[in-house]
């Protein structure tokens, strides 16, 4: 189900819900139909009106489905109030279906506690009735939007939610303090980010790079946990790489927060590579989207440069484009291992300008710890 407003244009509007349709069948439902309505402004307590509404019962009951899942962010009493008008159906946010995403993709116990502390977070303000008990697990797999903490009871107490969210924090605080003494350890080899829009090839290309045998799959939101592998330049020049959790559109930003941890080896680096799916219709705004996110987490002055992925993929017009509009980007194909070895003297260019930086600083250190001395 997508809303558009007037400020979205149709295309937009239809690659927004192909982009839902992935997530969807990432998590692993079937997609019967799909509904896009054009508003002027959301019904505050449906998000839709009561037509289009009467029209999705209609469709649900003819595909005998058992779920709707928004590209819109919903409030609680919004899901209340659909489900009531659609008895028996599972009402899904955008959020909703990421979260569920990231529950089934979650593979560290690092990625575990970010997931938990996100879902916590985003059920705060919809606790209903059939919240989840905290101290018990689930028997067996759980089915989209329930991949949780535990299973359902009557009543639930906030507060004890509040310490656990509080908790979890804690333990990733930890992580992150570890991560940061594990930084300082590399403060001496050159370090890589490798970062991007969910799906654009970042494993793959981490894989081509430096075997790191990352798990690939062509599923958005296949990677949460990030890898950090070493890559041989030349002349026994080595770096390490870092591979990091896709970007997407409309994440909300306690999501960010959330796995900044994740994120983090990218805010540390010395370099940012952007990878972009060069095939992709909407590549522009997934470049947006990317670089929206990259500009509150890394410096200005960390370099970043552009690598078009999936150059195979791509038509021979869309290689015109990317060429005469991005003339500094390089354009790759992981998969074909085109376009490495550009990417290779790139990065020799990159360490040698951070190798020459390092060399000035510590000069500029010692002149000023002599001159302190002199005086």
């Amino acid at each position: 189900m997508g809303i558009a407003t007037p400020k979205v244009k149709p295309l937009q509007a239809q690659e927004h819900l192909q982009e839902l349709q992935r997530l969807a069948e990432t998590a692993g439902a079937k997609v019967a139909e799909i509904f896009l309505q054009r508003v002027q402004a959301f019904n505050s307590a449906t998000l839709i009106g009561e037509g289009k509404i009467e029209e999705v019962r209609v469709a649900l009951e003819n595909h005998d489905a058992s779920m709707v899942i928004f590209d819109e962010d919903l409030s609680g009493s919004q899901v209340r109030n659909l489900e009531k008008r659609l008895p028996g159906i599972k009402v899904l946010d955008r959020t909703g279906i990421i979260l569920d995403i990231f529950a089934k993709h979650a593979r560290t116990a690092e990625s575990r506690l970010m997931v938990e502390v996100a879902q916590m977070q985003y059920m705060m303000p919809r606790l209903t009735r059939a919240w989840v008990h905290l101290s018990r697990q689930v028997a067996g797999a759980p089915g989209i939007g329930m991949r949780g903490p535990g299973e359902a009871q009557l009543e639930v107490d906030r507060r004890l939610v509040r310490n656990r969210i509080q908790e979890l924090k804690s333990k990733l605080k930890k992580i992150e303090r570890d991560r940061s003494l594990q930084e300082k350890h590399r403060q001496n080899i050159f370090h890589v980010g490798i970062v991007g829009y969910t799906n654009a090839g970042k494993s793959t290309l981490t894989n081509r790079l430096t075997k790191a045998g990352v798990y690939v799959e062509d599923k958005l939101f296949a990677t949460l946990d990030s890898t950090t592998r070493k890559f041989h330049l030349a002349d026994g020049q080595n770096i390490i790489i870092s591979d990091t959790v896709g970007f997407i559109r409309k994440l909300p930003h306690h999501l960010v927060e959330t796995f900044k941890s994740t994120l983090g080896v990218a805010t540390n680096a010395d370099c940012i590579l952007e990878i972009v799916d060069a095939a992709a219709s909407d590549y522009k705004e997934h470049i947006e989207v990317s670089r929206k996110i990259l500009d509150e987490l890394v410096a200005p002055s960390v370099p970043r440069f552009c690598v078009f992925n999936k150059i195979d993929a791509a038509s021979a017009e869309r290689k015109e484009e990317l060429a005469e509009n991005y003339p500094e980007a390089i354009q790759v194909s992981a998969l074909e291992s085109i376009g490495i070895e550009e990417i290779r003297t790139r990065l020799l260019k990159e360490l040698a300008q951070w190798k020459s930086m390092r060399e000035q600083k510590i000069v500029e250190e010692q002149e000023a710890a002599t001159g302190w001395d002199d005086h």
